[in-house]
């Protein structure tokens, strides 16, 4: 809204606030001096019946004037005026009734009339107020009804001016300890987490232990870390246990869309909890705020950001004493830019972290734990596996998993084990699957197990060339299922499931195996259809692929001596060069790909068919298969070909 922005501004300079009350107080001197009209002293007859009317064409000749006053109205009058006498005669009828005397009194008996116009009602105000009504109250009704929509708007904007538009600005809730649930003991695992919630609350404590260390009240927490986490959890627990109340807030409300908004959003917030006394103030989803400022055209948009500042510095006098501020957001200072007075008041930064393989067996434990005696399985339920499938899950999105197990348990009527779980997991993570897409499309659906049979076999193809056995690869493969069922979230009409791992510092020899499983399946088209039969379906690999090349060579030099990031040079050479070594390396991969999946192409060939038939294939169901085809399995150059790769990779180096 810039125009209401611009007027606030405006108004919030004295002088301008002078100049509108002299020029609204001059408009409405004009406006009594303009309806200051001297008027008619001629005494009034007022009535409403309408036989006076129709005695009237018998007594035209005597008549001096005949007027019809607002005909149009609801309650038109009839003025006339005898010859010769002092008094004016003013009949009110009703709208309905007009007509019918116009054409049956006036107009048949050729009484001459007119219209009143607005000078002589200006002059006669009298004839229109009913007898026995003042004319300054008459005047004012009648002032109201025609600028009611004026008075209305003006209003509105004095109000958003002043208190914000209604429903833009803050709800914040006050909670009181009484009504918080859960303890720190609900938050399962996270030991380094709640070890630091320990050490915050040890300083709102004994704040005078801290004082000594010249350590001033140490109010102002920061929580950062991917959703899901607990960050809003946890601060409820916080509350609950220092036995103060909880004012929360989103921080996006304060984004309420007109000039200083935010910044009264803020100081409501914090005269709600000064009065309160000791009191937590919690912004969630504050993101918003820690970005730097001075960056856009509208300067006005800081002003929440410099409140904040400055009311995080307040805390410091005796009037905040016990107002702790706690901000949470998903993202912290490593990952996007935010300004550094912002940062520099929160003393104590908190940074979840999703739950490790350990934490997600002990959450799902609870979770499930939660449930009626003899709706779970124990004796049928690898936790440790659930756990491992759900890699890079946050407590909330396995909370969700555990909520589907149950919802699919009702509908089947089946006991949660294993199987429902994975089956939840796969609901949750990748959404409805679909047969019927592909069902009468034969050709489609084997280039699909032909494809993702090969991202298979590329996955395992390090550990079948280092002489394991098949026991030893199934142990260490991620895979869950090949599927040839369509994902309409995904826009897939096929996949490989695999859980995740819980390292995320990868190798340069882990990111190639990564490129190269992705090479798998568009390498498996190549193979089966050749150079030209490679179809549109590889789209999303190629893309994830290049990703991952630029991370290697442009972002990360891994193929190079100078240790730089490319993608921060400017110079159109360096960007031509990096390029070219983009196109070598994935030349140089894809080619790697294209020559190992050749030597599974036979036991590809006999798991296709198995495939199509079923669908979808677990991991027992494919290292079963694979067992039976021990045979197939056997390599003429083992070892030969991992081993190039590996040679030509430390050359580039």
């Amino acid at each position: 809204m810039p125009n209401l922005a611009k007027l606030q501004l405006a108004l919030k300079n004295v002088y301008v606030r002078i100049g509108a009350g002299l020029l609204l107080a001059l408009l409405v001197g004009l406006a009594i001096y303009n309806a200051d009209v001297e008027q008619d002293s001629s005494p009034l007859v007022h009535s409403q019946d309408i036989s006076r009317i129709t005695a009237l064409a018998s007594q035209k000749d005597k008549l001096e004037y005949l007027m019809v006053a607002k005909p149009l109205s609801e309650s038109p009058r009839y003025i006339f005026k005898f010859k010769n006498a002092p008094e004016l005669h003013v009949i009110k009828v009703p709208s309905t009734s007009h007509l019918s005397l116009e054409r049956e009194v006036l107009l048949k008996n050729a009484i001459p009339y007119s219209i009143a116009k607005e000078d002589y009602l200006a002059s006669h105000k009298a004839v229109l107020l009913d007898e026995g009504q003042s004319a300054a109250s008459a005047e004012a009704l009648a002032f109201l009804k025609r600028h009611a929509l004026d008075i209305f708007l003006i209003l509105l904007i004095v109000y958003a001016i002043k208190f914000g538009i209604p429903g833009m600005g803050m709800s914040a809730a006050v909670i009181t300890p009484d009504k918080l649930k859960g303890s720190m003991d609900d938050l399962i695992g996270m030991d380094d987490i709640k070890q630091e919630v320990l050490h915050l609350e040890d300083m709102i404590r004994n704040r005078s232990e801290y004082k000594s260390h010249n350590i001033d009240k140490p109010f102002n927490v920061m929580l950062t870390g991917p959703a899901g986490t607990g960050k809003t959890k946890l601060v409820g627990y916080l509350a609950k246990k220092l036995n103060v109340p909880l004012i929360q807030a989103s921080g996006s409300a304060l984004e309420s869309g007109y000039v200083g908004g935010g910044s009264k959003a803020l100081n409501a917030l914090y005269r709600k909890a000064c009065a309160r006394g000791s009191c937590i103030i919690f912004l969630d989803e504050a993101q918003t705020l820690f970005m730097p400022r001075g960056r856009g055209e509208k300067k006005w948009e800081d002003d929440t950001a410099n409140t904040l500042l400055g009311l995080l510095d307040g805390v410091k006098s005796d009037k905040g004493a016990g107002v702790i501020w706690v901000v949470a957001s998903n993202f912290d200072d490593a990952s996007v830019e935010m300004d550094e007075a912002m940062l520099r008041r929160f003393s104590v930064k908190i940074n979840f972290r999703l739950p490790n393989k350990g934490e997600r067996g002990q959450l799902l434990k609870s979770f499930l734990g939660r449930k009626k005696d003899g709706l779970v399985d124990w004796n049928d339920l690898d936790l440790g596996q659930v756990a491992e499938m759900t890699a890079n899950l946050s407590p909330a999105l396995l909370e969700t998993v555990v909520e589907r197990a149950s919802m699919i348990s009702i509908q089947e009527k089946a006991i949660i084990n294993t199987d429902l779980m994975f089956r939840a997991f796969e609901r949750a993570t990748l959404g409805l699957t679909d047969r019927a897409t592909t069902a009468e499309k034969h050709k489609q659906r084997e280039r699909v197990a032909l494809h993702e049979l090969g991202h298979f076999f590329m996955q395992i193809d390090p550990y079948l060339r280092q002489g394991m056995t098949l026991a030893e690869v199934k142990e260490k493969s991620h895979l869950l299922k090949i599927s040839t069922e369509s994902v309409s979230k995904l826009g897939a009409l096929g996949y490989v499931l695999q859980s995740g791992d819980d390292v995320s510092l990868r190798t340069l020899e882990e990111l190639e195996q990564d490129v190269i499983q992705l090479y798998g399946g568009v390498a498996a088209e190549e193979l089966f259809y050749g150079a030209r039969g490679i179809s549109v379906g590889s789209q999303n690999d190629i893309e994830k692929a290049t990703k991952m090349l630029n991370l290697m060579v442009n972002r990360l030099s891994m193929y190079s001596r100078s240790k730089i990031d490319y993608t921060q040079l400017k110079n159109e050479g360096s960007g031509e060069h990096t390029i070219r070594q983009v196109e070598e390396k994935s030349d140089e991969l894809y080619s790697y790909t294209l020559g190992a999946i050749r030597d599974y192409k036979a036991v590809i060939e006999s798991l296709k068919d198995t495939l199509l038939d079923q669908y979808v294939l677990s991991k027992d169901a494919v290292f079963a298969l694979l067992e039976e085809r021990r045979d197939l399995l056997a390599f003429h150059v083992a070892g030969q070909r991992l081993g190039n790769l590996k040679l030509c990779s430390e050359a580039a180096v």
